[in-house]
């Protein structure tokens, strides 16, 4: 089912929040040299949350709910949290890096789409991203030390 209200779209950019926070703090309970780190993920995801949820609230209106600002597909920016069974850590860095490339590219299609009707969503959607991009400079560092 396509998203294409912003209440939609702030719904699905609280699960992508929730489901990455679950998966970096399982993370951290596996890989304790690093359990800082993930677990500030976790913490910042959560900060994310309130500041999209934030944003759509102070602006939020029946004209811009009605209408129809997104179309964005689910599925487009799906991900799987399960880790195969002996995953080394670099995998499991790798597939932590694949989720925040299709966050990423979530909230930079939103903030595009809602650019036009909106200003205070698009821009915290643009915020989440470039934090999201640094997060996943970061992982790709920690990859690197395991390579």
């Amino acid at each position: 089912m396509k998203i294409n209200t912003a209440s939609a779209a702030i719904s699905f950019a609280k699960k992508l929040e929730e489901d990455s926070a679950k998966f970096y703090e399982d993370l951290s309970r596996k890989y304790i040299k690093d359990v800082d780190v993930l677990l500030s993920f976790a913490k910042e995801n959560r900060k994310n949350i309130v500041q999209v949820e934030r944003a759509y609230y102070e602006v939020i209106t029946d004209a811009i709910e009605a209408c129809f600002a997104f179309n964005i597909n689910p599925d487009d920016y799906a991900f799987k949290t399960e880790l195969a069974e002996g995953a080394s850590y670099s995998d499991v860095l790798e597939k932590a890096v694949e989720m925040e490339e299709k966050i990423i590219k979530f909230y930079s299609d939103a903030a595009e789409q809602s650019q036009s009707l909106m200003a205070d969503v698009p821009r915290a959607f643009q915020m989440v991203a470039k934090k999201r991009d640094k997060r996943r400079a970061m992982l790709k560092s920690l990859l690197g030390k395991e390579a």
